[in-house]
């Protein structure tokens, strides 16, 4: 009997959960299938749910664009690369200086510190609309305008605090006792962060570097006030392009989209063990 009952509380569930999975992967599994369809099947009644003659037309034209190719579409390569120029630079300069920044914040003895973390936690909650005007003024008297400088910076204005606090989540795990042998043995404090802190914390790391990469990724409020050229422009804004005034390139956006969102992808799938134990350290610690 129990086990009848067990069996049709594990069935329940799993009819309950079905609803969410259809919400959560089937826009993924559209894109995926419209990437693959010609413009004819993709604006068909009925609706071709699987592609009667798949092609690699619209992934060619992105990835190696020639005469045929709209001019939106030979943007998305240069425009990957930005972005992964952009989404690195970002996420070295928060390990780097965020790193230092959790450390002095959770080891070094100073008044109001912990108010400080929390402070700085705050930052991260300010709209970015409410930070475009001033970062613009400040970008543009500095000659930043259109550059991925100026994107490495203003993503920095969100990237960085949460770095902080992130990192000093997992500060806080590292046992006293191994610094204070490492000091022991004569290291000074940076010494003792770079030998035995950071590797004790690497999880940490490798988690706080996914999140940080995935927000830079991902924006695009900054990237389209910020840029206007393929000098700059990342790939959520060239994605955005798609969309004229008189003519949308449907197809070309989806594998755009695909293209779009495979580094992120790869990246949770390869490292999703520490992005769970970020959030954990995040919501216990912090």
């Amino acid at each position: 009997m129990n086990e009848r009952r067990s069996l049709l509380s594990r069935l329940a569930l799993f009819l309950l959960t079905l609803p969410a999975l259809a919400f959560v992967y089937f826009p993924i599994l559209w894109l995926l299938s419209a990437s693959f369809s010609t413009r004819a099947e993709l604006l068909s009644v009925p609706i071709h749910w699987i592609p009667q003659h798949p092609t690699l037309k619209h992934y060619l034209d992105i990835l190696a664009p020639g005469a045929a190719s709209s001019e939106v579409s030979k943007t998305i390569g240069l425009t990957l690369i930005n972005s992964l120029v952009v989404a690195t630079a970002v996420t070295i300069v928060c390990l780097l200086l965020g790193s230092l920044a959790a450390y002095a914040l959770v080891r070094v003895p100073f008044r109001h510190g912990q108010g400080l973390l929390v402070g700085i936690l705050g930052t991260r909650m300010i709209p970015e609309i409410s930070l475009v005007i001033p970062l613009f003024i400040i970008a543009s008297s500095l000659r930043l305008i259109d550059t991925r400088a100026v994107l490495v910076i203003t993503y920095l204005s969100f990237s960085l605090p949460f770095a902080i606090w992130l990192m000093a989540a997992f500060f806080q795990g590292v046992p006293m006792e191994l610094e204070d042998a490492a000091r022991i043995d004569g290291c000074t404090r940076l010494e003792t962060l770079f030998r035995v802190v950071l590797p004790v914390s690497a999880p940490g790391l490798v988690s706080t570097a996914l999140f940080v990469f995935l927000f830079a990724w991902d924006e695009f409020f900054f990237a389209l006030i910020f840029t206007n050229s393929l000098a700059a422009k990342t790939v959520p804004v060239a994605l955005a392009e798609f969309v004229g005034r008189y003519v949308t390139d449907i197809n070309a956006m989806m594998a755009g989209g695909i293209l779009a969102a495979l580094p992120p992808v790869i990246l949770a799938v390869v490292f999703q063990r520490f992005i769970v134990s970020g959030l954990t350290a995040g919501a216990v610690k912090g």
